[in-house]
């Protein structure tokens, strides 16, 4: 038996609250973090609240039925959802996992929900990815404007602005932790266990996170350093203030004694 499944980074957040109230098929695991639904036998349905939707099974048709009704709870929702698609086969001689493909011997439900997790582990860092991407490259703009001017060519409040992207990524990507750790049930269960370390080879969950961490240190470092030349050129700027002063301080009381005598 051939199943599919395939996840959706459609937002920034869902609110899992409002979702759990709303829905009305069978709901058979629920966490502040995550909902878990069952619409048929092998039918499932995994909601995320860091803007993940995961369907196994599901008919097009059904999926965007579905996604209609998340749309309202969402926050920041995107013009264009990212997705990840991966193939199940249950009623092999053997578990083996492919590129974008996993056999496997006999399946259950805590075996569905692991791999559906692992799926929108991975299409979750891709979206982190990418907006990492995108602060190297603004950092790497204002890191060779500096080389080739010697100076920076940013306003305070695009600094600011800019800082404030990182740390609210930064922050995001904390929340969200929890997403690349296993799951309880996998402790208890060898062949879950089994199941969810080769997923997370097969998806290379560890090495992407690793990387996204390591991308935002760098941008960390170099926001630091662009801090301290914003600081400095300020106080550069304050200190000829402040002689512009004294010299007109100077002169009028040059101007007044004239004037006296």
């Amino acid at each position: 038996m051939m199943l599919q499944v395939i996840s959706y980074q459609i937002a920034d957040s869902i609110d899992i609250k409002s979702i759990k109230l709303s829905f009305t098929i069978e709901l058979i695991h629920s966490d502040a973090d995550e909902l878990f639904y069952q619409s048929g036998p092998t039918q499932f349905v995994y909601v995320f609240k860091y803007g993940v939707v995961c369907f196994l099974n599901i008919e097009e048709k059904k999926i965007d039925e579905v996604l209609k009704l998340i749309f309202p709870y969402c926050k920041n929702l995107f013009s264009e959802k990212l997705s990840e698609e991966f193939q199940i086969e249950v009623g092999s001689k053997e578990n083996k996992f492919g590129y974008n493909k996993i056999e496997i011997t006999d399946a259950n439900v805590e075996i569905f929900r692991l791999i559906m997790l692992n799926v929108s582990q991975s299409v979750s860092l891709d979206y982190y990815s990418d907006l990492t991407n995108k602060l190297l490259a603004e950092t790497n703009y204002h890191t060779e404007v500096l080389e080739r001017k010697g100076r920076l060519d940013i306003s305070g409040r695009t600094l600011i602005k800019y800082i404030g992207r990182t740390l609210n990524l930064t922050n995001r990507i904390t929340e969200n932790l929890y997403i690349f750790d296993s799951p309880p049930e996998t402790w208890e269960d060898e062949n879950l266990n089994k199941i969810d370390i080769g997923l997370k080879r097969t998806f290379d969950l560890q090495e992407r996170y690793r990387n996204i961490r390591e991308g935002l240190g760098i941008v960390k470092d170099n926001q630091e350093l662009l801090k301290d030349i914003m600081q400095y050129r300020n106080s550069n700027l304050l200190e000829w203030v402040i002689i512009v002063l004294i010299f007109l301080e100077v002169m009028n009381l040059i101007f007044e004694k004239i004037f006296k005598s």
